[in-house]
């Protein structure tokens, strides 16, 4: 069995209108899916991603009014890294983000900068033969925009020990002494690591876990192998839109294995996906309680396609 990549990424905000503007407006991604925490539904999950919404584009947040800045530390993931596929595209996002008041530092072919709130991105001209997931963006050209996680760097103290666990459960390729790649049928990615010794603080601006992409028909059979492994995985749990086993790696970061399908086109059509509060049925019950309380959210495509 192998991953297919990282299937998402989910990280908390503070602020869910800035963080619309941010991830849609100014990076270009899809809102794909306006849902809510299924662990706690009284606030947003909210997904941005390719066109589609597909694994391998989807960065989710969670958001928590008011919540105090966080700080990564070890046992973090602290930096996202997506594709790019040129110099020219690197241009373009080093303009498109100074002219935004980002702060932005270049270098060997990657642009460095952080969210309003602080989490660590990064953009990366990227040679691959993986299918480039891109969202529609009026302002951005489809040759210019984002294709994609590329992977993630996570913190550690000591690396060395997630190696045999990572190599011989989970199956990643080792890059060199802290840096890994897995590749599926469909897709790959690299974790990397960063050493640190200090501890991290949750809170908005931090990445809570990253879920890594697997086929339906494998998904069980992972679960046993962590077993086996005396790994400790939850047991699946059906998110609707994917089901999830979440589990920790040896060097504390929060890892999930979600399943490529059935995807968010399961309750809403593909040309609409994100313009509504989509409940799954068992919080379809919630609505006329959750509505009221959720935070609004701008209608950027609406806004964006006025202004076409």
């Amino acid at each position: 069995m192998k991953l297919d990549g990282i299937h998402h990424i989910t990280a908390i905000t503070a602020d869910a209108p800035r963080n619309v503007d941010f991830y849609a407006r100014v990076l270009g991604l899809r809102l794909v899916k306006k849902t809510v925490n299924q662990d706690d539904p009284t606030v947003y999950h909210l997904f941005y991603a390719d066109e589609r919404g597909s694994a391998g584009a989807d960065v989710t947040f969670f958001e928590y009014p008011g919540a105090a800045r966080g700080r990564p530390g070890t046992g973090m993931v602290h930096q996202i890294v997506w594709r790019l596929a040129s110099e020219e595209a690197l241009d373009f996002w080093e303009e498109r983000l100074r002219g935004e008041g980002v702060e932005v530092a270049r270098e060997n072919g990657r642009l460095l900068f952080a969210d309003p709130e602080g989490l660590g991105l990064e953009l990366a001209h990227v040679e691959t033969d993986d299918e480039p997931l891109v969202a529609e963006h009026p302002e951005i050209p489809a040759e210019l925009a984002l294709q994609g996680f590329d992977g993630v760097r996570a913190l550690a103290s000591d690396p060395e020990q997630s190696r045999r666990f990572l190599t011989e459960v989970l199956a990643f390729a080792a890059d060199s002494a802290e840096s890994y790649a897995v590749h599926g049928e469909r897709r790959g990615s690299f974790y990397a690591y960063e050493r640190a010794a200090h501890q991290g603080i949750g809170g908005a601006g931090t990445v809570h876990h990253v879920a890594w992409s697997s086929p339906m028909d494998d998904h069980e059979a992972w679960r046993l192998r962590l077993l086996e492994s005396g790994g400790r995985p939850t047991p699946v749990i059906d998110r609707f839109y994917f089901r999830s086993i979440y589990f920790r790696e040896p060097s504390g970061v929060l890892f999930e294995i979600a399943t490529i399908g059935p995807g968010f086109a399961t309750d809403e059509l593909l040309e609409h996906l994100g313009e509504r509060l989509s409940l799954p049925p068992a919080f379809e019950h919630l609505r006329e309680r959750l509505e009221p309380v959720l935070t609004p959210l701008p209608a950027l495509r609406r806004a964006q396609s006025n202004r076409g």
